[in-house]
């Protein structure tokens, strides 16, 4: 206790009858140690704390609250002037003790005690606790689990044989046992003895219909391999007659030696890609050094090597990056290919084979030469490696497929051969659609030509619009072709769940238009309509007006959006005062309200009513609304709110009779020299405190700010609220509130509430301001926005994408398997990252692996990276959508150092930066794309650090007190809050601070 100067004896020893009570004061003397600290933890709330006064327990409160003095649990004391009292102190009393700000005066046996804030010692009532016997339990719900979330669309897998109908023949065994090995898939082979392979060999059966390789014996096929050829054959040089096409067919095979004649260019050998071309190189063949000959020029100094490399330089004189090149086994392959016996040996097997495969085609054996037919699928590649050998009959038999586990393999003779067979296939389907064999033509399409999208086209054509759409999906072209084909086969269920899981309802709609126009106005009504469920009214009505029949139904979007606010309902309402025939009497006072009011947070609405203004054709309705628009930019750009120059130059260049009287008076826009906040990193940093006495009657756990400066916060078990700039309560949500999940759009919102191992999903309409339960299910991780439908969470090792606009939770997308447990997720129109951590038994840390999709066109994976330099299992997590990562460990934490955070750049090509200011008080990070906020501890004092791309501090906000701040970031604001109920949140672009009462 402070001496005073003398006694003070107050007139007045207690407060009477009802008043706003700041803190309670309760004496163990009067009362007993025991039931003090009862009537302490009673009448202890959420923010409260607990201090240590002249020998009893001081009890501020989170909030004043009143109170009558006859019922109160304790002494009530009045916060006066920054002071707290017990009693009513006259002036003159007053005067006399003189009390500091933050003081305490207790009224006590009569006499007035002053105590200063330095004299008070914080009390931890947690300690009060006897836990010691309690344990753990799991809670558990006491009705049945939720079901498992269905999946709105099952995927087709690729489409077999068997799509194609019973007229298309199974695969032959010997070509089924190659196709796998094409595709990388294991096959069991069933080996023969040695002997009955030999006999085998050595008895060649000239009569087989089917495809075999063995049809001369071993003995015959070594002499033809061994015997020389004539000048005049196929693998000599080139006569002046055209060869037949088995002989062209042959040399493709033929091994290419460097001195082979009739060869235009030489491919070199392993010996002179080891040594280098030098001099002895054949014709053709690039003059870059082998690796030997390269060495030594590099032992005989940089004059020699310069002097080797001199031919391939460019005229810039700068060497372009050399591919790499093929491995020594590939070099060995090669070498042995063109030099050895193998090659012949091998060449010919080949030749022979598609020999005979050419001939089942000419007889017009077409199911059997289906039945033996390799799919082409692309181009040759030239990176292929050439397959050595076959150890079976046909097990190395491969065309051009890439498998799974390794590098592609080619067939090998190159152009000619791939030319030969599609042409072959070609003409097969031609065949074919002149006979009716619609099926066995698409097969031929689609397996052995794989040109899918012609198949899909022929099918559609030929009235099989099911199997096309079929073929669509399951080959995986773009999605706007696959849910034109499935709404052409009628099942309009299915193309609008992968319409609204891919994003590409527009796209759709466009290729529907060319070929169906009824099809195509059907399915933008659906579009409009999925748009207007989301909230995405703005949209909704731009899909639907080019139906000009169905324009009243865009009337409820209209209104809708206009309710909501924000430069989509400033557009919306030039859109109802020009576009319906009622509607300029309708927008008139909105428009009067919006053109007037000279508050700057309006102007970017106005800004957005004049350029959609501009966009819509000359009328009177039109004409009358420009004058007024243009005085509103003008009144703007004067007050350099808005940078308005570029729609006041396109208003006077605007060739309206309006507009003759207003040009002549309409001053130049000027250029403005004021810049954004956000771009202006020299102005001072803004800085926010926020003291103990600011707390709220209510503990925050999210917030999140809404276009129109309002912001919705959940308040836990007491629901949600919606705030208006001015601080006003404009709606309460009667639903358990611990998260909230925002829409894109700033008029819908997801809260979350957990219910033992499950969490309560509701759903709120901040338009119509009304709250409903939707669902309870397993949560493990999620995005904290969605775009209104599409959801992504994470339930262990599957993430999904839930359809919020379904009656059940439902999957239009999913992953599983992801390896480990995701912990964290985030999500923009563009992107989709998340991080997965895992783990191995015995073990509390392996990795930390980020995935990152791109989201047009349907979820696309882009990239998987392991976090760098991450020791054990981070404390804390910051992960933008397009997957730049900080993580690292706090100071203190078990086994946790002060070293520097992990650091993973994005996938999209932009600036980025990594979070400043080492530091043992660093306890947090957050990350935006242009900003990043890092978080400090240091006893009771919180702060948050917000940074620019440069690594500027733009703005400080300091909390005191004991519970941490909450950070939420995005790219136009930034909110802090704390479970004592203060809320505070800064515009990025203007530099404003928003203070958010929570009364």
């Amino acid at each position: 206790m402070s001496p005073t100067p003398e006694t003070v004896r107050p007139r007045a020893q207690v407060h009477r009858g009802t008043v706003v009570v700041a803190a309670w004061w309760f004496h163990p003397g009067m009362l007993g140690e025991a039931e003090a600290r009862r009537r302490v933890l009673a009448a202890w709330r959420p923010g409260a704390t607990v201090w240590a006064l002249a020998g009893g327990h001081l009890l501020k409160l989170a909030a004043p609250c009143k109170s009558a003095v006859e019922a109160a649990p304790g002494l009530p004391l009045v916060l006066e002037s920054g002071v707290l009292t017990s009693a009513p102190l006259s002036a003159k009393e007053r005067e006399r003790l003189a009390p500091p700000a933050g003081a305490v005066v207790l009224v006590h046996a009569g006499v007035a005690r002053m105590y200063r804030p330095g004299e008070l010692r914080h009390v931890d009532p947690g300690a009060w606790l006897d836990v010691s016997e309690w344990r753990r339990v799991r809670v558990k719900g006491l009705g049945a689990p939720p079901p498992p979330m269905k999946m709105a669309v099952e995927p087709l897998p690729p489409p077999t044989r068997e799509w194609f109908g019973p007229k298309v023949p199974t695969l032959a065994p010997e070509a089924e046992h190659m196709l796998a090995r094409m595709e990388g898939r294991e096959v069991p082979v069933v080996r023969e003895g040695f002997f009955a392979r030999l006999r085998r060999a050595f008895s060649p059966k000239a009569g087989e219909a089917t495809l075999t390789l063995r049809r001369e014996g071993l003995l015959a096929r070594l002499r033809k391999a061994f015997r020389a050829e004539p000048e005049g054959a196929p693998n000599g040089a080139v006569t002046s007659g055209r060869a037949g096409f088995f002989d062209r067919l042959r040399s493709a095979f033929a091994s290419n030696s460097s001195g082979a004649p009739g060869s235009d260019t030489a491919r070199p050998g392993l010996w002179q890609r080891f040594f280098g071309s030098g001099s002895t190189s054949a014709p053709g063949v690039g003059g870059r050094a082998g690796w030997f000959a390269r060495l030594l020029a590099g032992m005989r100094g940089h004059d020699s090597a310069t002097a080797s490399q001199q031919g391939s330089l460019p005229a810039s004189g700068t060497r372009p990056p050399e591919p790499e090149g093929p491995g020594a086994l590939e070099q060995l392959k090669a070498w042995m290919l063109q030099n050895t016996l193998l090659g012949r040996l091998i060449g010919q097997r080949k030749g022979d084979y598609l020999r005979r495969l050419f001939e089942l085609f000419e007889e017009g054996k077409l199911d059997e030469a289906l039945r033996h037919a390799i799919p082409l699928g692309t181009e040759p590649d030239e990176r292929a490696r050439l397959a050595l050998g076959v150890p079976g009959p046909r097990d190395e038999l491969r065309i051009q497929p890439r498998g799974r586990s390794g590098a592609a393999q080619a067939f090998g003779g190159g152009p000619a051969v791939f030319e030969a067979l599609r042409e072959r296939y070609r003409e097969t389907f031609r065949r074919l659609e002149r006979e009716g064999r619609i099926d066995e033509a698409a097969f031929v399409l689609a397996e052995l030509l794989g040109t899918i999208e012609e198949a899909v086209s022929f099918l559609e054509r030929h009235g099989r619009l099911r199997l096309a759409a079929e073929l669509a999906e399951g080959r995986d072209l773009p999605a706007s072709l696959v849910v034109r084909q499935w709404f052409l086969a009628k099942d309009v269920e299915r193309a609008v769940s992968i319409a609204r899981r891919s994003g590409m309802f527009a796209d759709a709609v466009v290729r529907l238009e060319k070929t169906h126009p009824a099809e195509a106005q059907t399915l933008r009504l659906l579009w409009a309509e999925s748009l207007a469920e989301a909230g995405d009214w703005a949209r909704a009505v731009d899909a639907v007006w080019p139906v000009t029949s169905a324009r009243h139904l865009a009337r409820a979007w209209v209104d809708r959006g206009i309710q909501a606010g924000g430069a989509s309902g400033a557009k919306l309402l030039v859109r109802l005062a020009l576009g319906f025939p009622d509607g300029f009497a309708a927008a008139r006072e909105d428009v009067q309200a919006l053109l007037s009011d000279d508050a700057p947070a309006r102007a970017p609405e106005r800004q957005a009513f004049a350029t959609e203004l501009l966009r819509e054709g000359a009328s009177e309705a039109r004409s009358a609304l420009l004058v007024p628009t243009t005085r509103a930019l003008m009144r703007d750009d004067a007050v350099d709110v808005l940078t308005a120059s570029k729609v006041l130059q396109q208003l006077r260049a605007l060739k309206d009779p309006a507009m003759a009287a207003l040009r002549t008076d309409l001053p130049t826009p000027k250029v403005s020299q004021r810049h954004p906040w956000a771009e202006s990193p020299d102005l001072a940093p803004v800085r926010v405190w926020m003291d103990r006495n600011d707390a709220g009657a209510h503990a925050v756990h999210d917030a999140v700010v809404l276009p129109g400066q309002r912001v919705l916060l959940a308040l836990g078990e007491a629901g949600a609220r919606l705030v208006g700039p001015d601080g006003r309560t404009l709606a309460g949500f009667d639903v358990p509130a611990f998260s909230l999940v925002v829409s894109a759009q700033g008029n819908r919102a997801l809260a979350l509430a957990r219910r033992g191992d499950l969490w309560r999903l509701s759903r709120l309409d901040l338009v119509e301001r009304r709250a409903t339960r939707w669902c309870d299910t397993e949560l493990d991780a999620w995005a904290p926005t969605y775009d209104g439908e599409r959801w992504f969470t994470a339930v262990r090792d599957t993430v999904s994408m839930v359809d919020t606009l379904a009656a059940e939770p439902r999957s239009l997308w999913r992953v599983s398997q992801v390896g480990g447990t995701v912990l964290r997720m985030a999500v923009d129109a563009k992107h989709l990252s998340f991080l997965v951590l895992h783990l191995t038994p015995g073990q509390d840390f392996e990795r930390l692996e980020r995935w990152s999709y791109v989201l047009a066109g349907g979820p696309t994976l882009r990239g998987r990276a392991d976090v760098p330099d991450l020791r054990g299992t981070p404390d804390t997590l910051a992960l933008t959508p397009d997957g730049e990562v900080v993580a690292g460990r706090i100071a203190g934490a078990e086994g946790a150092g002060a070293g520097p955070w992990s650091y993973l750049a994005p996938i999209a090509v932009r600036r980025f930066h990594i979070p400043s200011r080492q530091g043992e008080e660093r306890v947090g990070a957050v990350l935006g794309q242009a900003w990043s906020v890092t978080r400090f501890q240091k006893g009771e004092l919180h702060t948050a650090v917000l940074r620019d791309l440069a690594g500027h501090a733009r703005a400080t906000v300091e909390f005191s007190g004991t519970p941490p701040q909450v950070v939420r970031l995005t790219e136009d604001w930034c909110a802090v809050h704390d479970l004592f109920g203060r809320v505070v949140w800064l515009d990025l672009t203007s530099g404003e601070v928003h203070r958010v009462p929570v009364v």
